[in-house]
């Protein structure tokens, strides 16, 4: 196959961090508040004006708080974990490797007695309607390492009596979410919104802060003061909004703050998921005509339309070991990015070989167009190789 001609304006389909917002600039981050206390009034008005904005494109209900935090998505759940859990039985949902980390935490780190297990392999869902609805419950929207997704929450009931807890990372700002149902909320920056890592934000509905501020850690189960938002018992106000436990980096906010200000320009929450939707059509179109690849999702309804899963389903690959799986899968991505066409896209480590692109809403249609033919293109160059190999 000749080597495709167009190229992707932007190379940059990482997984995290993300693609930056089309049009991106480091003059975007000019008026920073570098040099100056995230505790001044401007500080404080700063970290306001990024909580505000992601309130109002999220729509978010009344009486949520949204605060940013330490450690990326990570430490926000975590935050969420150490300080609610424990007095409810918890289920957990794990499908792909972040979502099974809760599990490990929850079951070897804090020790909680009454946890049920909820797994399933990569391309795979369990079944949520297994989830009590009396017990506190933890699952990942979007599966970043497994290109599977949460498909609605017709699942959870509206009056659950146990917290929801959702690491919405990667899913959030791209897939129509009801909040209303929601009780904790992570992510962070670096995903849809294309910011930078580090950073991670959670969403509290009241009864999740009610829950903190009356929730008392069995003994000898230390909090991390970074983990201590409600101070002497009481999530004041603006705790979360503008007093952040640890120091932020400004340049960080301001950048969060001009990917939410395109999100604005461009129609909100709306148009950030129809940007999503349009990148994975873009991909299903491919895939339906080709010979070669497929969704690591097995079914429509639970693809991701943001960290999209390929598997190589040729004859010859499946005849491959797993090394040898892995190691013909990054030949290909190592044209790809040789090339400059396509930067980071090998699938998660612990995931099954094949290709991994992100398509969230800084990604543009076209360049997910221009990409698959370069795709085809270098396949066929390592098919064609394994090929001779077989026949010597």
């Amino acid at each position: 196959m000749e080597k495709p001609a167009l190229k992707p304006v932007c190379p940059n389909f990482s997984s995290g961090p993300c693609a930056k917002r089309p049009g991106w600039t480091v003059d975007a981050l000019k008026n920073a508040l570098v040099g100056r206390s995230h505790r001044s009034k401007e500080g404080k008005a700063r970290l306001q004006e990024v909580s505000d904005r992601m309130r109002k494109v999220l729509n978010l209900p009344a009486g949520y708080r949204i605060g940013v935090v330490a450690g990326s998505d990570t430490g926000a759940v975590e935050l969420a974990m150490w300080t609610m859990l424990g007095p409810r039985p918890v289920d957990i949902f794990g499908w792909e490797s972040f979502g099974k980390g809760w599990i490990t935490d929850a079951v070897k780190y804090l020790k909680l007695q009454n946890v049920r297990e909820f797994k399933a392999d990569y391309g795979k869902i369990p079944d949520l309607l297994k989830a009590d609805p009396s017990h506190d419950i933890i699952f990942t929207w979007n599966g970043t390492t497994s290109g599977v997704k949460v498909p609605n929450l017709d699942w959870l009931p509206a009056g659950h009596d146990g917290l929801a807890i959702c690491d919405a990372t990667s899913g959030i700002f791209a897939m129509e979410m009801d909040f209303s149902k929601l009780d904790v909320i992570t992510f962070s920056w670096q995903k849809v919104l294309g910011g930078e890592a580090a950073h991670g934000v959670i969403i509290m509905s009241p009864r999740a802060v009610k829950r903190m501020e009356e929730n008392e850690p069995k003994a000898g189960w230390p909090v991390p003061k970074i983990f201590r938002l409600a101070a002497e018992g009481k999530l004041k106000p603006g705790e979360l909004e503008y007093n952040t436990v640890n120091t932020p980096s400004m340049l960080c906010v301001e950048d969060a703050i001009d990917a939410l200000k395109w999100a604005e320009s461009i129609g909100g929450c709306p148009a950030l998921v129809k940007r999503s939707n349009a990148n994975l059509a873009a991909f299903e179109e491919w895939v339906a005509k080709s010979e070669w690849i497929d969704f690591l999702a097995e079914s429509k309804e639970i693809r991701s339309n943001t960290s999209v899963c390929f598997k190589i389903k040729a004859g010859w690959f499946q005849k491959l070991s797993d090394e040898e799986k892995t190691k013909a899968a990054k030949k290909i991505t190592s044209m790809l990015d040789k090339e400059g066409v396509a930067y980071d896209i090998n699938s998660y480590g612990k995931a099954p070989a094949g290709i991994r692109v992100w398509c969230g809403a800084t990604v543009e249609t076209s360049d997910i167009k221009a990409l698959t033919p370069w795709l085809d293109w270098a396949y066929g160059v390592v098919a064609k190789e394994y090929s001779k190999e077989t026949l010597k």
